[in-house]
C-alpha cells in the first residue's frame, strides 16, 4: 500500500471537508479547427494515462487514512465525452464541464469533454473524424496535477495524438521515475519526526524560529465582514505593466542582486503594511517542489508553500526591503523540503472555516 503524500493528504483532507465540490479542479481548454480524429484523439488519452500513474490514480483510505491505489493501464480509460454545442453556448459549456465533481475514491482524477460543432459543415463521423470548432476540455483535479503539470500533460498528449493519428504509439523515452516514487522518497528524505538529526526536525526547527510571533492573522481594512464558513467567491483585478516599467524593474533587481520576484514580493509587502498591516508582513508564496531533475516531466501534485516573513520595521528604504525579502526567500528555498502541511499542524495556528 502507497501512502498518499504530504500535499494529496492534505487535497484529500479538504476534499473530505468541504464535501462534493469543484473547487480543487484545474481545467485545461484546448480550442481547435480542421479535422479532428476523434479515435486518434481516445487514443492518445489512453497514452496519457499509461505514461504517467497519478492520472489513473484513486484514493480509498483505510482506517482514516487515503492510500494511492494506482490503477493498472488496462483497468484505466478516459471517457472522452462528445456535446454538440452551438457556437453561442460554449463558454456556458466550457464552465459546465470545468464544474464537475470527482470521487477521489472511486474514480480516476482526469476527464475529457470534446464540444463540437452543430452548425455549418456537418461532421464526416462523430465516431471517427469531427470538424470544423472544436474544444477539448480536460479536468484534472488538484490531488493528481499543479500549474507546472500542465506543459508536461499537453506535450505528451500532443505527441501521442500525432503518433495515433500516424497510426503508431507514441515513442517517448520511458519516465525516469512516477509520482508514488516521489511519495516514497519524501517519506524517506525528511525522516522520523521523533530523529533530532533527520531533515524533518531541522527544517522544522529553522521554520519555528522564522516564525516565532508572526502574526496570524494580517488585518487589512476591508469592505465586510468575514463569512462564518469561506465562500470561495472572488474577484479578478488587471495590471497592466508598461514595458518601460518592466526594464526598470529588471535593472533594480540586477543592481539589488535580486529575482524579480522578489521584487514584486517586497512591493506586495510594502503595500500591505501601507495599508495597515503593520510591519511584520508573512506572505504564504507557492514553489514547484521538483527539488530533482528526474521530477520535471512528471504529472503530479508537487507544489509546495513557503512563508516569505518580510520585516519592514525601521522605515527601512526600498533597497533595504529588498536586502530583507531577499535573505528570508533565500532561506525558505533552503529549507523547502518540509511540506506546508506538516508545518501548519507543528505549529498549530488558530485555525478557521471562515
Amino acid at each position: 500500500m502507497i501512502p498518499a503524500s504530504y500535499a494529496q493528504r492534505q487535497m484529500w483532507l479538504l476534499d473530505q471537508l468541504e464535501g462534493p465540490t469543484a473547487l480543487y479542479n484545474i481545467p485545461l481548454v484546448l480550442r481547435m479547427s480542421g479535422r479532428l480524429d476523434v479515435v486518434a484523439l481516445r487514443a492518445a488519452l489512453d497514452d496519457v494515462l499509461v505514461r504517467h500513474e497519478s492520472l489513473r490514480t484513486r484514493f480509498p483510505q483505510l482506517a482514516g487514512e487515503p492510500y494511492q491505489e494506482i490503477l493498472p493501464p488496462d483497468e484505466a480509460s478516459v471517457d472522452l465525452t462528445l456535446v454538440p454545442t452551438p457556437a453561442d453556448e460554449l463558454e456556458s459549456a466550457i464552465a459546465r464541464a470545468s464544474l464537475d465533481v470527482f470521487d477521489l475514491a472511486a474514480e480516476i482524477p482526469l476527464r475529457a469533454t470534446l464540444l463540437t460543432p452543430v452548425s455549418g459543415q456537418p461532421p464526416v463521423d462523430r465516431d471517427s473524424l469531427v470538424t470544423g470548432e472544436c474544444v477539448l476540455v480536460l479536468v484534472v483535479h488538484h490531488i493528481a496535477a499543479d500549474g507546472w503539470s500542465v506543459a508536461p500533460l499537453w506535450r505528451d498528449l500532443s505527441e501521442a495524438y500525432a503518433a495515433r493519428c500516424a497510426g503508431r504509439e507514441p515513442g517517448w523515452e520511458p519516465l525516469p521515475v512516477q509520482y508514488a516514487d516521489y511519495s516514497l522518497w519524501q517519506q524517506e528524505l525528511l525522516g522520523e519526526a521523533h530523529d533530532p538529526d533527520s531533515v524533518r526536525a531541522g527544517q522544522l526547527a529553522y521554520w519555528r524560529q522564522a516564525l516565532a510571533g508572526a502574526p496570524e492573522e494580517l488585518a487589512l481594512p476591508v469592505d465586510r465582514p468575514r463569512p462564518a464558513t469561506a465562500d470561495h467567491d472572488g474577484g479578478l483585478v488587471r495590471l497592466d505593466l508598461p514595458a518601460e516599467l518592466h526594464a526598470e524593474l529588471a535593472e533594480l533587481a540586477a543592481r539589488q542582486d535580486v529575482t524579480m520576484f522578489m521584487v514584486w514580493q517586497a512591493a506586495v509587502a510594502v503595500l500591505l503594511s501601507k495599508l495597515g498591516a503593520g510591519e511584520d508582513i508573512p506572505i504564504g508564496s507557492p514553489v514547484a517542489g521538483r527539488t530533482e531533475q528526474e521530477l520535471e516531466d512528471l504529472v503530479g501534485f508537487f507544489v509546495n508553500t513557503l512563508v516569505v516573513r518580510t520585516d519592514l520595521s525601521g522605515a527601512p528604504t526600498f533597497a533595504e526591503v529588498l536586502g530583507r525579502v531577499r535573505q528570508a526567500a533565500l532561506g525558505a528555498l533552503d529549507h523547502q523540503d518540509l511540506p506546508f502541511e506538516r508545518l501548519v499542524e507543528e505549529l498549530a495556528p488558530v485555525r478557521s472555516v471562515g
